[in-house]
């Protein structure tokens, strides 16, 4: 059942953005004057589908859908009538023909700028961007950020929300340098401000690597101070079964004295598979235990602990000085769609050139089975977080489609510049020669995300 329900959540994120990509080549080379063929949601055997009486379209859903393709008239794909030459793609101006390649990743970028702005223009009540907690032996301790202090800005890019914050630091992933943090202190002006340099070494890799960007930089929002004391226990979890019970109280852990239950929570997670010393508080009396985390993986692949020990329920309640209130109107909100359309893209494109430098691992390539699970997980979560989904992943095949490798969209462009410039196209052999490169190239990046994916899963 959660197979079939994660891909449905896939097909219904991925689905109208192949469509709406696909689209996009297609009305473009419609007002272009080039005859369409074929319009198709997938590849392969068609499952069903018809053919338009007034234009002969064959409108199609094939059986693998990892994409989708518009045929045009093309004499390089068979014979065309001589009446019919003016309708075929390769007749066309090279401007044309960069207009129709092109057309699709814009739709991309023009889908995910609409989907953040909807996103941007719903209020929403989040945590203020004030620091609640500075873990220690992280880059945010060696910087000696204040906790109460409010971020205002990242690398001298303001932020107004915590998922900006996330979002910059994860730019800096597999660096080695100073991140530019400023803050603004109740206690100060209400407009001063101060910078301070926090040191990054190869960030969020090697042991930080799975973690998220926050808790890698060691900067945390406010969190809700919960008494670490044991509420129930799972029947067959690490801490039933090692000698915790419930009602003990929770006061360190390898060596690290525990105040609330999430610093027990985040120890505990960081930690699968490893023999932990506990001290709990039982009756009055120190008791020390040995638990070992069960190692889990989560739906992006992480490894976390996990020993089926809860807290009590008691009720959360955020201080007035920690909440705020976000709400943008249409126009602010298009400014800053388009503002984080253009963050995003230069951090995927980033992140690439990281995976190929080496700076990063390639093992931070994901595949569809990891976009599958992200979608359904989205869904289990809210109908924002399900557009935001959806904006990500359209950015990501905007990105994807313009590289320069001749089998994508980018390859085309590339072909279609030069015959711009020389006033001829290239011979067939070399662009089949380019195609045949790319397809390899292509082939490589999807076994490796696939296996990255399959890797995840065990």
């Amino acid at each position: 059942m959660t197979f079939l329900l994660t891909l449905l959540a896939a097909i219904l994120v991925l689905g109208p953005l192949i469509a709406l990509h696909e689209w996009g080549h297609y009305i473009v080379a419609r007002l272009c004057g080039v005859k369409v063929l074929t319009y198709s949601i997938g590849f392969g055997p068609k499952l069903f589908g018809w053919t338009s009486k007034k234009s002969g379209i064959d409108y199609r859903i094939s059986a693998l859908p990892l994409g989708g393709y518009v045929k045009m008239l093309d004499e390089r794909e068979g014979e065309v009538a001589k009446d019919e030459l003016h309708l075929a793609f390769n007749r066309q101006h090279p401007l044309k023909k960069i207009a129709i390649v092109a057309a699709g990743p814009i739709m991309n970028f023009v889908i995910a700028i609409a989907l953040f702005w909807v996103l941007f223009m719903t209020p929403s009540e989040q945590l203020a961007t004030k620091i609640g907690q500075v873990l220690p032996d992280t880059p945010a301790a060696i910087a000696q950020l204040p906790v109460g202090d409010k971020i205002v800005a990242i690398d001298g890019h303001e932020v107004q929300t915590w998922e900006g914050i996330n979002y910059r630091l994860a730019g800096r992933m597999g660096e080695t340098d100073n991140v530019s943090i400023t803050l603004q202190s109740e206690s100060q002006a209400s407009n001063a401000t101060k910078t301070y340099q926090a040191p990054v070494k190869t960030f969020m890799q090697g042991t930080s690597q799975g973690k998220d960007a926050l808790t890698s930089f060691g900067m945390l929002p406010w969190q809700p101070d919960i008494e670490p004391i044991v509420g129930d226990l799972s029947a067959d979890g690490a801490a039933s079964r090692q000698g915790l019970k419930v009602g003990d109280r929770i006061t360190a852990i390898h060596d690290t004295e525990i105040k609330d239950w999430i610093s027990a929570t985040r120890i505990i997670r960081d930690n699968p598979e490893t023999l932990l010393n506990f001290m709990v508080l039982r009756d009055g009396k120190s008791v020390q235990l040995q638990i070992m985390p069960q190692g889990k993986k989560d739906n992006l692949g992480n490894d976390f602990g996990q020993i089926g020990a809860m807290v009590a329920q008691s009720e959360i309640v955020i201080p007035d000085a920690y909440k705020a209130t976000v709400v943008y109107g249409p126009g602010e909100s298009l400014v800053k769609s388009f503002e984080k359309t253009e963050q995003l893209a230069v951090m995927t494109v980033s992140s690439m050139g990281k995976m190929l430098s080496g700076m990063i691992g390639l093992d931070n390539l994901s595949g569809p089975i990891t976009i599958a699970k992200v979608a359904k997980q989205s869904f289990d979560i809210s109908w924002q977080m399900v557009l935001s989904t959806a904006a990500l992943i359209s950015l990501s095949l905007a990105v994807l489609n313009l590289l320069p490798i001749p089998v994508l969209d980018g390859g085309h462009i590339v072909y279609y510049l030069i015959e711009l410039i020389r006033g001829k196209p290239l011979s067939e052999g070399i662009q089949m020669a380019g195609l045949n490169i790319g397809l390899l190239l292509l082939a490589g990046f999807m076994v490796l995300a696939i296996g990255n994916d399959i890797s995840r899963l065990f």
